[in-house]
């Protein structure tokens, strides 16, 4: 009998089976199950997460602009890596928040440090993301308007 971190007795019979269980197996179905699961979060967080949501406008209206204004190849790459990174922060932030609220139902002060952290990771991306945006399309806008 072996003691496991919960303090539940293991006989070796269920090591073995734990074991054989818990290998990975790599291929096509492990692949398409995984895809699921991120689809999955994707679909819970855009449908509960007002953040999302408006991040997620405001990557639509970022491409809206970068067509009208046939931004160049290398602006587009830095669009999307800013965009990209907000949106997969606010997921991370998401995470973080369902995994503190699982842990405790109670307020305490660690568990708002986390959330508020995440937040804060959260919003200060979204700072940079602006002022990226802004240095992409100010100048479109510029010669558009004729001004500076």
């Amino acid at each position: 009998m072996r003691k496991t971190l919960v303090g539940k007795e293991l006989n070796t019979e269920d090591v073995k089976r734990f074991n054989r269980e818990n290998v990975k197996v790599y291929g096509y179905k492990r692949f398409l199950k995984s895809l699921k699961y991120s689809i999955d979060g994707l679909v819970y967080a855009y449908r509960y997460e007002q953040s999302l949501w408006i991040h997620g406008f405001a990557t639509i209206f970022a491409i809206i602009l970068g067509l009208t204004f046939k931004i160049k190849l290398w602006e587009w790459a830095i669009l999307f890596i800013a965009l990209g990174i907000i949106l997969a922060l606010e997921l991370i932030n998401t995470a973080i928040e369902a995994a503190v609220d699982l842990t405790t139902t109670e307020i305490h002060p660690l568990a708002k440090i986390a959330k508020d952290c995440g937040s804060a990771a959260s919003f200060m991306m979204s700072i940079v993301s602006i002022v990226i945006s802004l240095f992409v399309f100010v100048p479109y806008f510029r010669d558009l308007f004729n001004f500076l």
